[in-house]
Parts: structure tokens; C-alpha cells; sequence
């Protein structure tokens, strides 16, 4: 409390001595106030005219965040033309005026009545007037005064975030700038040192440092390996009033993180590496992995593998998976066992990126030895070759031996074989195989033009371990023996003309031989011994596999011998030959002059006597059309006679409505049976009549109109059938089911009479009246009427 009045003292004092201060300045600078104006002279004897200033007039302070019991007091305004009589009032007006700033009207003193914060407001704009109490007249113009609210230092320094994030290489040097944080103070920077700000590191040293006035942050020590430590905390401080005591701070973190370079080169964690792969393992198997560590990451830590040296390069590479930086090594060749079983590889490991400022640190790669030991395999039977030839000849006799095959066990124990035919591809049983020693003979006579080549597959399996086979295509050709005699090429049938000349050639024949090229061809055509001067025709063998074949005579004659047949032996140039006679059938036919064909029949040449082709030709075609007339005449009668019968298609159960009988109206063409309308034949041997015009008027039979009170229904019904069935004028296939079929859903409810007898007095009908036509045949039955109006 004493300080807070010693402070407001000290205000006063401070506004009083501003205030004197004035007064001096105003007395040195004018005149006394009057209430009118002065004379001044001016050069060259001008007399200037200036209205003497009244006030005591400057600028105004007050300090900030003062929290003392009374008003502060600001400063005090006063008027010359004031004699202190309390005739002048002072009024004030402006920004604050009359809430945070008052003034006593009488004394001008100004005080401020609430706490002022600088941050908020700097300044505030009022303006003073002083005017006649009594009249409110101004005394003197207004004019504008300033209060500045002096700045104490009551704002901390705040950064502008509250957690910083960097990244600096390893290995940077010292002094390499990391990331620059910012601080601001909201105290007035022009006004002493609460906003002078002063940057220190709290956290972090050794490693990084900071500059004081602009809050850089660097590194502090060489050499800082990520591999070591990765990631740092650095605490910065900014303190205001220049740093010294009793000024105010703010803080901020700064994570800083060292970024990875190529600094290390990759190292296998040992010199040697075992494998091993069994050498029933296929090319592109894999059989193990090498891994070189590299501490740098991303792209710095990146490594290749490849083989360099070794007795194992051609049976063994290496790739490198990039997900897991591992050296794969895969078999590239079948290994056997039997011929070596170890294998040695030296693997090199090397950086796919090198960073050139760190060279130094090289070579950034390394080797290792990789022993690969072959595994025995408990392998399959080999067979000597791939696959097997062999040749037999055809008709062989059965137990030919037709060639050998051998297998052998590649595993050092060396298993005994056994073989045998897969009868899949030997499906006839052609051969046999000796289990023992592989050998393949004939079961049966082979026919070379029926199969000349049998492809069959040989089983070897080890005799102690059934599940270890092997197989092998064995291809048999069988060799062409000469056992098939030549034949005609084709069904050959010649014809000579009746005028033929003599040795004029009609036909040319070829041969055709099922046998090998070998024992086939060349063909040679002769004449059997026997007709070898046959006088009708002659046979020349033209050395090219043909043969023609000649007339020897002229005047041939169909009518004394049509047909001629000619055996020709034919033999092939096999070892030994083979021969065949066919016999050519040669006919005698009429020709024209030119040589072309005209008939072979020997009638024909009898009518040509009497008639020529085109004569015969005419009277075919009249006959044609006389049969043509016969079948149109016969057709038109068959019409003509056909009765009129109803289509069975056509559905006559419309025609029903014409009836004037009471029926159950839309709901009783349910009771039609469609089968019995369209094909009434079938029931009860009813043959119904045609659909004829009938010779008389029928005329109803009297006496059938029964009387309403006495009729039975079931006599009235049946009535009407025998009526129907006798009516030639009425509709074919009529039926009366529909009254013997209520309907559903009638208006009129039941027409039973079981419950009549509950009743005391007789039914009474006459309410059918009422119901309309549909009931006009009931209310005729049932009702009081003696007569009723025959509408059928």
C-alpha cells in the first residue's frame, strides 16, 4: 500500500513539474493572456495580428497497469482568462472521455479511472475546452491534447511455435545453421529494454548453440553420427530487458534430427557362410542367404551382391532382394552328386550409392566366402539315351527280338532295374519286354501298311524302391517287306464305239501298290499267256507306271455282244515280284460320227429304227401331263364330296346365349366341358348329326308345358334334352349342363326349401317376380301364374 502511494505521489509530482514546465515555456514564448488580442510589428512596419494562447498546454503520460486505491492523477488544465472565481468550466471530450478519463470542471485536474494497458492502447486522442458556466459560452477554442500510457514491462517473450522440428546431415561441421527460432515481446520496443530480447540455450549443449540476437541455432561439436544418436531436445530461452536481471522469458523445444549419409560401408557379421542343396534341386531353386549390415539407411544403405570368384560360378548366382538387403543364392545348373559334391562361391558386397565426401572412409564394400556342400538324392533310374530307335521288319515272326534298352541307378548304391511297356501306348500288345535286361521283341506279325511306325514309352523302376521310376520313348519302324501285289488305281470301265478303227486307243490305266516305294513301282502291264493274241484288243505297257489300251479290229456290234472283259496281269519291281490279273470291263456303244458317246443299251438300237430321241422324248411329256390332269380331277372330286362338319377349332359355346332358358348367367360357361363341345363322338356312342338344313319346321310337342305348382324340375330339365336332341334346327353340340349348375356368388342366396319347414304358412314364390328375367323361368315354375310366356 506504501508503494503504491509513494508511486502515485510520484505521479504528481511528475504532472506538477510537467505542468510548471509549461508555464515557463509559455511565458518565455507569449505574452500574458488578455482577452483581446496583441500587436506585433512585422517587417517592413507590418502590423500582425495573433490571438493570445490561454492555455497551459503539452502532452500527457500515464504509466500502465497502475492498481492503486485512488484515481490517477493525469494532469492539469488551466486558462489564463482563469481568475478562480468559478466562473469557468472545463469540459472534455474525446476518446475515453468521461469513462476512463474525468476532469474537474473547476480545477482542470484529469484524472484516469481505470487501469490502462499499453498492449491494448498506446494513446489516447481528448480534447479540452473551457467555457462560461453561467451561459456555457466557449472562452477559448478547443483544442486536442494526447495522453500516452507509459509502457512498464508486463508482457513475457513468446515464441512463434511451441515446438520446433529440424534436420541437420551427420558428420556436418561446427557452426552448420540448423533452423532460426523467433520470439516477439509486446511491451514498447521504443521505451527502455522491456522488449529487448536476448536468446540462451537451456538445453542441448554440448551439441548445438545459439546466437543471442537472432536465435540461430548451429551445431556445436563436429563429427555427430546418426548411427550414434539420432534425434536431439534443445531447449531455447528468450529473455527480455536485454537479458539482465528481473526481465521476463519465454521457452520453446526444437527437435533437431540427423539425417542419414553414406558414412559406413556394408560389413558381413562373419567370413564364412555354410549351405547346403540336395541335387534333386532344380535351376532357379533357391539355397541360401547371405546378409551384409549396413547402419545408414534409405539409399546410403542400399547394397548389391554378385559372385566374384569361385569354382561354383557356373553352377550358382546371386541376387540381391532390396526389401530385406539379402543376398539370395540360387542354383543355375543340375548338380550331381555322384560327380562333385561341394561347391565354393566368394560373394561380394557393395554400396549402390557412395557419397564422394566420404571416400575415406572406403572401400564401401565387403566379401565373404560361401561353401555350398551337395546333398545326396535318392534319384530316379537313368536311361542311356534320351530315347531309342529301332527297326523291324514287317511279318516278322512272333518272339523277333526288335532292340535294347538300358538304365542305370545314378545313386552309389546302384539298385537293380526292371522294366516294362506302358501299355497305354501299346494298347494291342504288340511287344514284350524282358524285365531283366531290357529287351523288346515281337508278340505278334506287324503290318507295315496297317501301323509303320508303333511309338511306345519303357518303364525302369528300382527293383527296392518302387516310388523311383524312369521312362523313356522308344520309337519301332517297321521295315516294308514285298507282300502285297499291285492293283488297279481305280474301278475302271471302258467303252468302245460300234464304228471304232482298227488299233484306235480308248483308255489308259495306272496302278496302284500298298507296299513301300521299294517294292512297288516301276509296274509292268501285260496280257495273260493265254490271250496274249486276243483278236479284239491289244495292250502296249508304256514304261511310266501306265498302260494303253487298243482296238485290233474294226465293226463291233451291240446287238451281237455288248460287253468285253479283259484281264491284264499287272506286277511290281519288288524282291521277289508280285503279280495280280484285273479284269477291265469294256462296253460297245453307239457313237456319231465324231467319236462321241451316244448310247450303250443295246434296246435302243432297236428304236432307233422306228423312232428318234426326240420323238420319244414328246410322247414322255404328254404322258407327264395326262397324269398331272388326272391327280387335279381326282383332287377337285375329294373337295367337292367333303361334308360340312363344324372345325374342331371352333368353339361354339357363344351360340349357348341365344337360349331363352334361365341358367346361372356369365358364371355357368364353368360347367362347359370344351373337350365333350368339340369332339361330342365319345360319349355314350352319340354320332351327332351334320350341320344340315333341316326338310320340315320342327313343331314342339303340346302338352310339355307343365303346370307351376306341380311341375318337378328334374323332369322339366330332362324334357328339354330330349327336345334338344331332336331339334334339327337348334345348334349342333348343344349342352344342357348348365342346368344343373347354380353358379356362385347369385344375388337371390339359396333357393332351398330346408328351411321352409320352420315356417307356418306356405312358401310364397311370388317375391321371384321381382328378381328380373334372369328368374323369370322360376318365378313361371314356382309362382302364383296358372300360364307363362313359352320364349324357347
Amino acid at each position: 500500500m506504501k508503494e503504491d502511494n509513494c508511486l502515485h505521489a510520484a505521479l504528481i509530482c511528475m504532472g506538477m513539474l510537467y505542468y510548471s514546465h509549461a508555464i515557463t515555456t509559455e511565458k518565455v514564448n507569449h505574452t500574458r493572456p488578455s482577452l483581446h488580442g496583441h500587436h506585433e510589428k512585422g517587417k517592413e512596419g507590418q502590423v500582425l495580428h495573433r490571438s493570445k494562447r490561454g492555455w497551459v498546454w503539452n502532452q500527457f503520460f500515464v504509466i500502465e497497469e497502475y492498481t492503486g486505491p485512488d484515481p490517477v492523477l493525469v494532469g492539469r488544465l488551466h486558462s489564463d482568462i482563469d481568475s478562480g472565481d468559478g466562473n469557468i468550466k472545463y469540459i472534455l471530450s474525446g476518446e475515453g472521455a468521461g469513462i476512463i478519463f474525468v476532469i474537474d470542471d473547476k480545477s482542470g485536474n484529469i484524472h484516469a479511472t481505470k487501469t490502462l494497458d499499453r498492449e491494448e492502447r498506446a494513446q489516447y486522442t481528448l480534447t479540452a475546452q473551457a467555457v462560461d458556466r453561467n451561459t456555457n459560452r466557449p472562452l477559448e477554442p478547443p483544442s486536442e491534447f494526447i495522453v500516452k500510457v507509459q509502457d512498464i514491462n508486463d508482457n513475457p517473450p513468446e515464441f512463434l511455435h511451441e515446438n520446433y522440428h529440424a534436420n541437420v546431415p551427420e558428420r556436418s561441421n561446427v557452426g552448420t545453421s540448423v533452423i532460426q527460432v523467433t520470439a516477439s515481446d509486446a511491451d514498447d520496443p521504443t521505451y527502455g529494454n522491456s522488449a529487448k530480447l536476448v536468446y540462451s540455450i537451456l538445453e542441448g549443449q554440448p551439441y548445438f548453440s545459439v546466437e543471442a540476437q537472432t536465435g540461430i541455432i548451429r551445431t556445436a561439436l563436429p563429427n555427430m553420427d546418426r548411427e550414434a544418436k539420432e534425434e536431439y531436445h534443445v531447449v531455447i530461452q528468450a529473455k527480455d530487458m536485454g537479458g539482465h536481471m528481473g526481465g521476463l522469458s519465454g521457452t520453446t523445444k526444437v527437435t533437431i534430427t540427423l539425417t542419414d549419409v553414406n558414412d559406413n560401408p556394408p560389413k558381413f557379421p562373419q567370413s564364412v557362410y555354410q549351405m547346403s542343396v540336395s541335387e534333386a534341386a532344380v535351376p532357379g531353386e533357391e539355397v541360401g542367404r547371405v546378409k551384409a549390415k549396413d547402419p545408414d539407411i534409405g539409399e546410403n544403405g542400399l547394397v548389391a551382391y554378385s559372385i566374384i570368384d569361385g569354382d561354383g560360378v557356373d553352377m550358382f548366382e546371386i541376387t540381391t532382394d532390396y526389401e530385406t538387403q539379402e543376398g539370395v543364392v540360387k542354383l543355375k545348373k543340375l548338380l550331381d552328386f555322384e560327380t562333385k559334391k561341394s561347391y565354393s562361391l566368394k560373394v561380394e558386397a557393395a554400396n549402390v550409392h557412395i557419397d564422394p565426401k566420404f571416400i575415406s572412409n572406403g572401400p564401401f564394400k565387403d566379401t565373404v566366402t560361401v561353401k555350398i556342400s551337395v546333398e545326396d538324392a535318392d534319384e530316379p533310374p537313368i536311361f542311356l539315351k534320351p530315347s531309342y530307335i529301332f527297326e523291324v521288319q514287317e511279318n516278322a515272326a512272333s518272339g523277333t527280338v526288335v532292340g535294347k534298352v538300358h538304365a542305370k541307378d545314378p545313386d552309389a548304391a546302384n539298385s537293380a532295374i526292371r522294366y516294362s511297356i506302358d501299355r497305354h501306348t501299346d494298347l494291342e500288345r504288340y511287344f514284350t519286354i524282358n524285365a531283366e535286361d531290357g529287351n523288346i521283341k515281337t508278340v505278334k506279325a506287324l503290318d507295315r501298311e496297317e501301323i509303320a511306325w508303333h511309338n511306345i514309352s519303357i518303364f525302369a523302376v528300382e527293383v527296392h524302391k518302387q516310388h523311383q521310376e524312369a521312362k523313356v520313348p522308344v520309337a519301332i519302324k517297321v521295315i516294308d517287306v514285298n507282300d502285297n501285289a499291285p492293283k488297279f488305281a481305280a474301278a475302271y470301265e471302258a467303252f468302245v464305239c460300234e464304228n471304232a478303227r482298227s488299233n484306235q486307243q480308248f483308255i489308259t490305266i495306272t496302278a496302284d501298290d500298298k507296299d513301300d516305294s521299294a517294292n512297288g513301282p516301276r509296274f509292268i502291264f501285260s496280257l495273260p499267256p493265254e490271250i496274249i493274241h486276243n483278236p479284239n484288243f491289244t495292250l502296249r505297257d508304256n514304261r511310266d507306271n501306265t498302260a494303253s489300251v487298243f482296238v485290233r479290229r474294226e465293226g463291233f456290234s451291240r446287238q451281237k455282244q455288248d460287253l468285253y472283259l479283259l484281264p491284264i496281269v499287272i506286277s511290281d519291281g519288288g524282291l521277289p515280284p508280285m503279280s495280280s490279273t484285273n479284269t477291265l470291263t469294256i462296253r460297245v456303244c453307239g457313237c456319231d460320227s465324231n467319236g462321241s458317246l451316244l448310247s450303250c443299251n443295246a434296246e435302243a438300237y432297236i428304236l432307233n429304227a422306228g423312232l428318234s430321241t426326240g420323238a420319244l422324248i414328246a410322247i414322255l411329256a404328254c404322258i407327264v401331263i395326262l397324269l398331272v390332269i388326272v391327280v387335279l380331277f381326282v383332287t377337285l372330286k375329294r373337295q367337292k364330296k367333303e361334308p360340312l362338319i363344324v372345325f374342331e377349332e371352333e368353339d361354339v359355346r357363344e351360340n349357348i346365349i341365344t337360349y331363352d332358358d334361365e341358367g346361372g348367367g356369365e358364371e355357368d360357361t364353368e360347367a362347359f366341358d370344351i373337350a365333350t363341345l368339340q369332339n361330342p363322338d365319345g360319349i355314350n356312342g352319340f354320332i351327332p348329326r351334320k350341320d344340315i338344313k333341316p326338310e320340315y319346321q320342327y313343331m314342339p310337342r303340346p302338352g310339355l308345358r307343365p303346370a307351376p305348382n306341380s311341375v318337378d324340375v328334374d323332369d322339366f330339365i330332362n324334357t328339354r334334352i330330349q327336345e334338344a336332341d331332336n331339334d334339327p334346327t337348334a345348334p349342333p353340340y348343344d349342352s344342357i349342363q348348365i342346368y344343373g349348375y347354380e353358379g356362385r356368388g347369385s344375388v337371390a342366396g339359396s333357393l332351398s326349401s330346408l328351411e321352409s319347414a320352420t315356417t307356418d304358412s306356405d312358401l310364397d314364390y311370388d317375391y321371384l317376380q321381382n328378381w328380373g328375367p334372369r328368374f323369370k323361368k322360376l318365378a313361371d315354375l314356382y309362382g302364383s301364374k296358372d300360364t307363362f310366356d313359352d320364349d324357347s
